[in-house]
Parts: structure tokens; C-alpha cells; sequence
């Protein structure tokens, strides 16, 4: 009876390996997780914080009255039946997704009301395509327990809610999730399998990265980052050819990086410069009016510690007045900033130790995920699913010493594995190590960037690739891990495992 039940066990559990792929459960347990918080009614979002606008007038639509602010998600639009004369106040390619939902909103569904659910299923759907690849990235080529379990962990990471609310909204950070999973999957496979679909997968790459670069302001260092994680790709290449073509590609990611930098408009250098000041050299300061005294700005300044550039209450003088750029932008410019830091040392490391504590926390908790007149209370935080995310903020270790610990510690790690595949002639440990590499610099400079560029003001949008790359770095330990191909890249990887 009991050798039955075990005989069954095994036949069920080999029939359902054949049939069903780690990468297919984690796109079907992840689809329908995300596709019930975006799609059915009443579904789910983030409220718009007063940065909707920048790409929601520029791609035609319009607010309707009664828009909520903060509180509740706006499940509906208008379409402009008029000449649009607003032109886009950054450069950004986050206008592909949103008039690409715009376009499928008019020919399935209306043109004058503009449906949220069609920004979501823009997104929802690479997504999910983002998720098969990852999936297989760090599973391929096993079909054992430990790559289901391996599937789970990427579902319980990256089909999180505090990611997908993203979708139905009008922040960058959706973009920038699928486009981070596309370009890290990509470059995975190219080394785990090689000589499949090697150069779409390697445009996939450029090309995501691009993107994710020209996606917001904030994202033109991580061209760098990037660069980095790129040059594992020579050791895959066998031909001058291909040499030039991803030396071609790296050149575009820093070209990219520096048109995104140079487009930046005053408005938002000066928001960026003014809270940078209010919101990092103004706080955690024992006495900020000497201090600016001594930094050869005015006193009174320090009356606006913490103030935002669009103050949400009362606030003494306006921030964009003449009055405020004359006498404290241009003179607190990002090098005086820079100078303050250098000379204020415990200072600047109080307020990364403020980055380090919000690093993991990636659900946006100034804003709202439910729709009015549901029954919910304004501002409301969605819980569905959130397991990884809320444990991850909760006890993520709140020192930035640490992260850098934490970062040598994987060098070393990974660096053994890229040192044992070098002497094997296995490319894909040094792949791996060089995209780790490059990943580890955006989990310890974007905090410091983020710092000096505009104080702890958003912190959690700021710091939102932070959490993305760590969590990616994290699975692929985990994969390695289980598969035993930490150290090095055995040779049997090279060959499909279907179970018998």
C-alpha cells in the first residue's frame, strides 16, 4: 500500500516536470497573484503624490473632476479630443508604455475615457515574460525540487505587491522593473546557455538597459553600473565581430547615461539642488543656521529644514520664488554640497545610515492603493502579498557599514567563482561576477547619490533599483546555491535534464 502511494508520488511528480517547467509555474503562480490585484474589480494602484503630471498631460489624457490626490487611486481619465500643446517636462522613455496604453485603451475600449487596467496590462504583460526568463536564467538546465523551489522564490520576490502596484499608476519605477528583469535574465542566459538565440538575446540586453537608463533622470548613473556588468560579454564572444558589436552596445549604455544627465531641466535641477539642501544638509544638524553661516550662505535658511519644493502645508516663503534661487540655490549649488559633506563627515553618514534603513522598504507608504467609495480609508495600504517585502523592511539591517560588508563579502564570493571558471575555460562564472559586480555598485552608490542629489526626500522612489538588484543578486546566490554551481559552472550545465 505504502510502496503505491510512493510509486504514484513519483509518477505524478515526473509527469507534472515533464509537462510543467519552473519558469512556467513561477509566469502561472505570478500572473495570477498580480493579474487579481491589477485586473479585478475593484482593482488596486498607487494614488497619485503630485508627480503624475509629468505623464499624464504630456500623453493626452486629462484629470476629471473629483481627481483624489494622495488618498485614492483614480481608476479613470479623459482623453484630450484637442490639440495637445504640452510638451514633456523631462526626457524620459517612460511615454512608450503610457501611449501605448493609451493607443489599446481607444481601439478595446473607449476614446474619450481612458481606463488605468491598460497602463497596468502594458506592463503586466512583459512582465510576466520578464519572469519566465529570470526563471529559467537561474533554473536552466534542471527540472529538480530545488528548481520549483528556486520558481517559488522568484514569485514570492518579484510578484510582491509593493512591485506590481506600480503598474497601475503613472510613476517611472513599473518601466524600470521590467526593463531591470529583462536585461539581468538576458545576460544570464547568454552565459547558462550558450549559442541559444545568443545575439537576441544580447540586443534584449543593450536594449533594456537603455531604456532603463532613459526611463528617469535619476537612472544616468547607472550607466556606469551597467558598463560594469557588460564586460562579462567578451568572454562569451569568439569573433572580432562580435568584440566591436558589444564594445558598440557598452558605448551606447554610457551614451545613453550621459544624454539622459545633460537633458535634465533647470526646474528639476533646482527642486533636485533645493531639497538636497532642505531635506539632507539641514537635517540631522545639531545647529543648521551656523553651520550655513559658515558655508557662506544665509542663516534664515534653516527655517526650512525638511520643507519640499511643493510644500503639501504652509510654508514661509515659496521654494520656487527669485527670492530662494538667488540667495540660496546659487550659492548651494552640488559641489558646495559636496564640500559640506566632506567637512561634516558623521553628518552624511547619519543620513545614508536613513537610506540604509529605507534601502528594503518598497512599498510607497505616502500614498493610497484602493479605490474611493470601496469602503477603504484614505491612504490605505494594500497587504495582499506582501510577505517578502514587509519582512525584508523589517529586519534589513539599518547601517550602511553593513551594506558595504555585505557587498565585499559577494565579491569574495561570487570572485571565487569567476576565479574556478577562468581556470576551467567556463565563461559563465566570470558573466555572473561581472553583472554582480555591477549590480553591488548600484546597492552602495545610489544611496550616496540619492543622498547628495536630493536629501532623503523619496528616498523609497529613489532608492528603488537598490532593492531590485539586491533581490536579483539574492535569487541568484539562492539558484547557485541549490544547484551547486556556486563555486564554479559544472560541465553537465551545459546539457538539457528532462526527467525520464
Amino acid at each position: 500500500m505504502v510502496k503505491g502511494i510512493q510509486r504514484a508520488c513519483v509518477t505524478g511528480w515526473h509527469g507534472f516536470t515533464r509537462h510543467v517547467s519552473p519558469a512556467l509555474l513561477a509566469t502561472v503562480c505570478v500572473a495570477l497573484i498580480a493579474g487579481w490585484l491589477l485586473f479585478i474589480p475593484p482593482f488596486h494602484g498607487l494614488a497619485d503624490n503630485g508627480d503624475f503630471y509629468r505623464a499624464i498631460f504630456v500623453n493626452g489624457l486629462y484629470k476629471f473632476k473629483g481627481y483624489h490626490m494622495l488618498g485614492f487611486i483614480n481608476p479613470k481619465l479623459g482623453i484630450m479630443q484637442y490639440f495637445n500643446e504640452t510638451h514633456a517636462a523631462v526626457f524620459s522613455s517612460q511615454p512608450l508604455f503610457v501611449r501605448l496604453a493609451v493607443v489599446l485603451n481607444k481601439v478595446f475600449y473607449s476614446k474619450t475615457v481612458f481606463d488605468l487596467r491598460f497602463l497596468g496590462l502594458v506592463y503586466y504583460v512583459p512582465y510576466l515574460g520578464a519572469i519566465y526568463l529570470l526563471t529559467q536564467a537561474l533554473t536552466h538546465p534542471f527540472r529538480r525540487l530545488r528548481s520549483y523551489i528556486i520558481a517559488l522564490l522568484v514569485v514570492l520576490i518579484f510578484a510582491d505587491s509593493s512591485f506590481t502596484l506600480y503598474f497601475n499608476s503613472f510613476f517611472a519605477e513599473p518601466g524600470m522593473l521590467v526593463l531591470a528583469l529583462y536585461a539581468f535574465s538576458a545576460l544570464m542566459l547568454v552565459g547558462r546557455r550558450p549559442g541559444y538565440h545568443t545575439k537576441a538575446l544580447a540586443v534584449l540586453y543593450f536594449v533594456s538597459v537603455m531604456l532603463l537608463i532613459a526611463n528617469k533622470q535619476q537612472n544616468a548613473p547607472l550607466a556606469l553600473s551597467y558598463a560594469v556588468a557588460s564586460l562579462g560579454l567578451f568572454l562569451v564572444c569568439r569573433h572580432k565581430v562580435a568584440w566591436l558589436a558589444v564594445l558598440a552596445g557598452i558605448v551606447g549604455i554610457l551614451i545613453t547615461g550621459v544624454l539622459t544627465y545633460t537633458l535634465i531641466t533647470k526646474q528639476f535641477n533646482d527642486i533636485n539642488q533645493y531639497q538636497a539642501v532642505t531635506h539632507g544638509v539641514l537635517i540631522h544638524n545639531g545647529d543648521p543656521s551656523k553651520r550655513l553661516k559658515k558655508q557662506g550662505a544665509s542663516q534664515q535658511f534653516a527655517l526650512m529644514s525638511a520643507q519640499d519644493y511643493y510644500p503639501k502645508t504652509f510654508a514661509a516663503i515659496s521654494p520656487s520664488s527669485d527670492y530662494v534661487h538667488k540667495h540660496l540655490n546659487q550659492k548651494t549649488g552640488f559641489g558646495w554640497i559636496l564640500r559640506y559633506y566632506a567637512k561634516n563627515p558623521k553628518q552624511f553618514q547619519t543620513l545614508l545610515d536613513v537610506a540604509a534603513g529605507d534601502m528594503m522598504i518598497t512599498q510607497v507608504k505616502a500614498v493610497g492603493d484602493y479605490q474611493a467609495g470601496t469602503g477603504h480609508a484614505a491612504g490605505e495600504q494594500v497587504t495582499f502579498f506582501t510577505l517578502f517585502s514587509s519582512t525584508a523592511g523589517a529586519f534589513f539591517p539599518r547601517k550602511f557599514a553593513f551594506d558595504l560588508l555585505l557587498t565585499v563579502a559577494l565579491l569574495i564570493v561570487f570572485g571565487v567563482g569567476a576565479y574556478n571558471d577562468w581556470r576551467q575555460k567556463q565563461p559563465m562564472g566570470v558573466l555572473r561576477f561581472f553583472l554582480v559586480t555591477g549590480l553591488l555598485t548600484i546597492f552602495i552608490f545610489v544611496p550616496i547619490i540619492s543622498i547628495i542629489g536630493d536629501g532623503d526626500a523619496d528616498l523609497a522612489k529613489h532608492l528603488f533599483m537598490v532593492p531590485v538588484s539586491l533581490d536579483l543578486i539574492l535569487l541568484t546566490f539562492l539558484a547557485d546555491l541549490l544547484n551547486h554551481r556556486l563555486w564554479s559552472t559544472p560541465a553537465t550545465d551545459q546539457v538539457e535534464e528532462v526527467p525520464k
